[in-house]
């Protein structure tokens, strides 16, 4: 392969979405019950509140695409789970929230040194459904390119966002390699709009899903080598 530019999925590719979220909502969940106390707001768990994020999130599927405004109706509806109605608390857990969302994420530690070894021959971007802007958690100056799903309204794996990152790293699709942990996502996103496909998987889970990737690595410290680049 002759690869000019690499972008690299965010949630689960460079650091740990799961736990972040689950840390952040456990500090809404403890203020939401200072301000409620109340029997139901005690009964209330986390895991909860991420299926009635989900379910926020499904109805409003295409219609709404700023990630924080869904969390913030998420809270509104959690509210009302606890028979409170209140959008200004909503609003305030939402604050509450995305402090610990932004500020307590954790990179990987394969993370900087592949990015180090990488960025002087290649471009290096972010392509991501989320929102967790580089300025956000410690990547400020680390891309060439930046394409979040909210901002051109489209996700993936629609081709449409790969040929649009591929178009902001000034470079064919055949020339662009993508990568990321998801198989649907990521590697058929990729691999659907004519763009080479690493599978990142971190817990060296089975692949039953029939999509194949052009590589499979557990650790990003694969990368440089696999492309041909490492350290003098």
């Amino acid at each position: 392969m002759r690869i000019s530019a690499i972008s690299f999925d965010g949630d689960m590719t460079l650091w740990d979405f799961q736990k972040v979220m689950r840390h952040s909502l456990k500090h809404a969940l403890a203020e939401l019950r200072r301000k409620v106390p109340a029997e139901p707001a005690s009964r209330l768990t986390v895991d909860e509140m991420i299926d009635i994020r989900d379910e926020v999130a499904d109805e409003l599927r295409g219609k709404v695409w700023n990630l924080s405004e869904i969390r913030r109706i998420a809270f509104e509806r959690t509210l009302e789970r606890v028979g409170c109605h209140d959008g200004s608390l909503a609003r305030h857990l939402n604050q509450v929230y995305r402090k610990h969302r932004f500020e307590d994420i954790e990179l990987y530690p394969d993370v900087l040194p592949a990015l180090d070894v990488l960025s002087p021959q290649f471009k290096i971007g972010l392509l991501s459904n989320g929102n967790s802007y580089p300025e956000r958690c410690g990547l400020d100056g680390r891309f060439a390119f930046v394409v979040f799903s909210q901002d051109v309204r489209i996700e993936k794996p629609d081709r449409r966002i790969f040929e649009i990152t591929a178009q902001r790293a000034g470079c064919q699709l055949e020339h662009f390699l993508h990568v990321g942990d998801s198989l649907e996502n990521d590697v058929a996103g990729a691999r659907n709009a004519g763009a080479p496909a690493v599978w990142l998987n971190r817990d060296g889970v089975r692949n039953d899903s029939g999509i194949q990737a052009d590589f499979e690595i557990t650790s990003l410290a694969e990368l440089p080598p696999l492309l041909g680049v490492g350290r003098d």
